[in-house]
């Protein structure tokens, strides 16, 4: 009896987790089509950034921080076997965060370009 109640249970959870994300995903593209066209409130447009914008912009930070954890990696194998643990993850993180620091400079002078 458990084994049935079991099942349709997570049937049912599995059925209306589906049912849910799609009307998440419809209803967000119902509000970008509403910003397109311009039949929302102003102050609304500001909350929905440009895409390509965005991807760009994603893309490149988390490259840049990739770069960075890979440079780290090789910096840590070049070291002697004692301390290569300790130095491939201090430089990784090291590495990483400069690389997130550096993408703050990239993006700031993208986006005073594009003003």
């Amino acid at each position: 009896m458990e084994m049935d109640l079991t099942g349709i249970l997570i049937t049912a959870i599995v059925f209306f987790s589906i049912v849910a994300f799609v009307k998440i995903l419809v209803d967000a593209k119902i509000r970008h089509k509403l910003i397109d066209k311009g039949m929302v409130d102003e102050n609304v447009k500001y909350l929905y950034p440009e895409k390509s914008d965005l991807n760009v912009s994603a893309s490149l930070k988390w490259g840049m921080v990739l770069i960075g954890i890979g440079l780290g990696f090789i910096i840590g194998q070049l070291v002697p076997s004692g301390i290569s643990e300790e130095v491939t993850v201090g430089s990784m993180f090291t590495l990483a965060g400069l690389g997130l620091i550096l993408y703050y400079f990239v993006a700031k002078k993208m986006i005073n370009k594009s003003k």
